[in-house]
This record gives C-alpha cells, sequence and structure tokens, in this order.
C-alpha cells in the first residue's frame, strides 16, 4: 500500500510505502527532515503526529520515551506509517539537494593522533567529486554488510580525500580490526566502500546569530570541517569552540584549532579536559565541556548551538541549554556519535 505524508508547516506531500520509514520517503523524495543516526538512537528525526499512525521499528528509550509517545511523537527513521499522515517537522533546506551515493575508496593514510584515536584518509576515483555539506557523514560498507557512521571531517574544498576520525571502541567489529595488530588490521590501499553523504548537521548560514561549537571527543571531526567551511567562506558571526576530553591527548588536534584563530575572525577556543592526570600538568579548564559554556554564557537565547558526540553530552547540553540559559529547542543543532554498544542499551519495541 502506499500512503500519503503530508508536512503541517510546508504543506509538502510525498509517497511512503508500507514497508518505508516516514524518514526514507522524504529523503527518496528529495525533502530533507532533520536525521542523524538512522536507527533511533540519538532522536535527532524526532516529530509529532498531527494525525495518522505509525508502527515503530525497535528503537531506544531515550531517544523516544513512552510518554513522548503518547504524546504524538515519533522517531521518523524507524517509524512505518499505517495510514496517511500529517506531521510536524522541521524541513531542512539544503539536506536533499544532494545525492545520496555509493562510491568505492581507497585508504590512503592511516595515522595514529592519540592512543584510541586515528586519522583515516580514503581516496576517491580518479577524476571523482564526492559533493557534501561541511558536517555531514558517511556510512562505511563492511564486508559482511553492516554499517559504520562516520562524519567528514574536511570541509567540501578540501576533500580530493576524504578524512575521517576513528576512535577505537574495544571489542568494536570495525575498530578492533583498525587498531589490533593483526593479518586482517586495516591498511593503506584497502578497498572500501561507503553511501553518502548523510545527515543534517551543518551550519545553517540564514542566520547571523553569534555561534557555539560545542565538540566531545572525535565529535571533533564535522566540527572542524564546519570551520575549514567557514574560513573559505570569511564567515563574521562570532564563533566559539568547546571541546572536551577525559585527558588533555584526547583533544588530539589541539594545536590546528588554535591556529584557526588566526584565520577566522572572531573565532574563540575553549579546551576542557575532564579527568585530568597529575602527570598531564593540565592547567585549563575541567569538568563537563557544556557546563564550561554555561560558565561563560548565562543566556543563550541570542545563539545557536552545533553539538556533536557521545549522547550524554548531547542530550545533556540540550536540555541544561534550554531550561538553565533559554536556548530555542530550535536552535540546538546536534549530531550524536552512537556505537553498536549504544544501540543495544534500552531498546524498546
Amino acid at each position: 500500500m502506499t500512503f500519503s505524508v503530508t508536512i503541517q508547516s510546508s504543506g509538502q506531500q510525498f509517497s511512503a510505502e508500507a514497508d518505508d520509514t516516514v524518514l526514507a520517503a522524504a529523503l527518496r523524495a528529495g525533502i530533507g527532515l532533520p536525521y542523524g543516526c538512522r536507527n533511533g538512537a540519538c532522536g535527532s528525526c524526532k516529530g509529532k503526529l498531527v494525525s495518522g499512525h505509525v508502527e515503530h521499528a525497535v528503537h531506544q528509550a531515550s531517544a523516544l520515551s513512552a510518554e513522548e509517545k503518547a504524546q504524538g511523537f515519533a522517531l521518523f527513521c524507524c517509524a512505518r506509517p499505517l495510514d496517511d499522515l500529517v506531521i510536524s517537522a522541521r524541513v531542512v533546506k539544503g539536506a536533499g539537494d544532494i545525492p545520496i551515493r555509493k562510491l568505492p575508496s581507497r585508504v590512503a593514510q592511516v595515522d595514529k593522533v592519540a592512543p584510541d584515536v586515528v586519522v583515516v584518509l580514503l581516496q576517491l576515483p580518479a577524476a571523482e567529486r564526492f559533493q557534501y555539506l561541511a558536517g555531514q557523514y558517511i556510512e562505511l560498507i563492511l564486508k559482511d554488510g553492516k554499517r559504520r557512521s562516520y562524519s567528514m571531517a574536511r570541509a567540501p574544498h578540501l576533500a580530493d580525500q576524504v578524512e575521517l576520525h576513528v576512535r577505537h571502541v574495544p571489542g568494536g567489529a570495525f575498530t578492533d580490526q583498525i587498531f589490533a595488530e593483526t593479518p586482517t588490521q586495516m591498511r593503506p590501499r584497502d578497498i572500501l566502500r561507503f553511501e553518502g553523504p548523510l545527515g543534517t548537521f551543518f551550519l545553517r548560514d540564514d542566520s547571523d546569530k553569534p555561534i557555539i561549537l560545542l565538540a566531545s571527543g572525535t565529535g571533533f571531526a564535522p566540527i572542524k570541517a564546519i570551520i575549514e567551511d567557514c574560513i573559505l567562506k570569511k564567515t563574521r558571526r562570532p564563533m566559539v569552540l568547546y571541546w572536551g576530553g577525559r585527558r588533555p591527548h584526547d583533544l588530539y588536534m589541539d594545536q590546528l584549532v588554535r591556529e584557526f584563530s588566526t584565520r577566522l575572525a572572531d573565532f574563540r577556543y575553549v579546551p576542557v579536559v575532564s579527568d585530568a592526570l597529575a602527570e598531564d600538568h593540565w592547567r585549563g579548564r575541567t569538568g563537563f565541556v557544556h557546563r564550561a559554556v554555561l560558565e561563560d554564557f548565562a543566556d543563550l537565547s541570542g545563539h545557536q548551538v552545533y553539538a556533536c558526540g557521545a549522547p550524554v553530552v548531547i542530550d545533556s547540553a540540550r536540555r541544561d541549554f534550554v531550561s538553565e540559559a533559554g536556548l530555542s529547542p530550535d536552535e540546538f543543532y546536534a549530531d550524536a556519535f552512537t556505537t553498536e554498544a549504544d544501540l543495544a542499551r534500552d531498546p524498546v519495541a
């Protein structure tokens, strides 16, 4: 069966098959709905059902609670229509303008930049130009068909190679292959396939509001791409980056970020470390990275926030920035990095 889906605010309509998710059908129609992980873990695609009914696939309770579901909210990345729908959701301009493609690539370089982080450079086929928006991600397609999502860490104009920042997740099928000294360890010249660009995490250019960039760990990757893009465009909006890690070595491109300050007008950098050891000789800010923002900005009502990192960091920042500093929920843009362990935690049907 085919159902009609109408977006209340814009009046846009698209068709969805019974086995489609609302998000998949929208993307196929070239309509950009907000989304991140596409597997019911991050909550970025959450919207409201004005009319109609959906059936949810398994998802995380933290992404959509039973109370929210009772209020008519849905996760459009894992909600399948049961009849015609009218939904309330933001339409993201520009997100549907670039085609999603599957491409082969060759591993060009693997550099270890921290004890548990490598930078992987992927070389595309000759004469192939990969279009994306700074902040978006790709899905690596593994040999067994499983997928792993990684944000692209270079601005599009610098993407002669695709740059990924990969953190080691012990026990992770893919990252163990990168970090373990085994015959199957990933090496330069290995072939990897990927699909992209994906996601709606990118800078909204139609605003002149000051920008807060918030990153934890390898959540810096898409933030780096956004900053590089702003340098190219000579963005004049005030911008502050708060980058948090457990120990100083988790801020694995600290010196590069400090150089950004000399290349981008009105840019500041605030590194934050939560669990420094005496041997680290850390003299900078300490504690949770999102709390450092609140220490500096009591009022965020006139700002936009772009946050990327672990789900707990994103959830805490969204909650506290809105409740304590008056940030508009519509001005909080996020990309939560979810692992397979995150997806297995607190699933609900």
